[in-house]
């Protein structure tokens, strides 16, 4: 084999291989949006699962079950009065759901307080989240069968009630880059 037909084959071969990381990288970005800001610790699951169905228990006193949201992006968003950084971040939680139509999305505030309502609407009233739509979780054993292991966690799931992905931690779930994020698996 000859010296000029060595490079030609090195060439090719790197060209392939630029060629090939490029595919890849548009392929990559067509199926997950760009994460930046308050979104940058969003992680999107490589398979979606659906969760057993729940119960949450609304203001009113009457219980729902989470396929009461199929049909909608729904955004669970696990938190509790206690946890500063959940204190931080649901006023955007309101905000968003105030912004996004609510027929084709939803959030879920999912309180943890094992105190119950006695503990959860006093918060309400004092933060003035009126229009929150909070729900109590019936059951401790919620953060363990969703692998909460920080408040607050948020967890995005699809029409079908299969996870997308979740962010733990603090966002601002009004900016827009978590609009952004929404939209983009909303075209889904």
């Amino acid at each position: 084999m000859s010296r000029f037909t060595l490079k030609v084959l090195v060439f090719l071969s790197l060209l392939l291989a630029l060629c090939f990381f490029f595919i890849v990288k548009s392929n990559k970005n067509d199926q997950y949006p760009p994460l930046s800001g308050w979104m940058e610790k969003f992680v999107a699951v490589d398979v979606r699962s659906k969760p057993a169905e729940f119960s949450l228990q609304g203001r009113n006193g009457s219980n729902k079950v989470f396929s009461e949201w199929r049909g909608k992006i729904t955004l669970v968003n696990f938190w509790a009065t206690w946890c500063s950084p959940c204190v931080r971040e649901l006023p955007s939680l309101m905000r968003l759901s105030q912004k996004l139509d609510n027929k084709n999305f939803a959030v879920v505030a999912l309180s943890q307080d094992s105190s119950g309502w006695r503990k959860i609407i006093p918060f309400i009233q004092k933060n003035n989240l009126h229009s929150l739509p909070v729900y109590l979780a019936l059951n401790g054993s919620f953060l363990s069968s969703f692998n909460v292991r920080a408040l607050p966690t948020s967890i995005l799931f699809d029409r079908e009630g299969h996870e997308i992905g979740r962010l733990t931690g603090h966002a601002e779930w009004d900016s827009a880059e978590a609009l952004e994020l929404i939209q983009h698996y909303s075209k889904e």
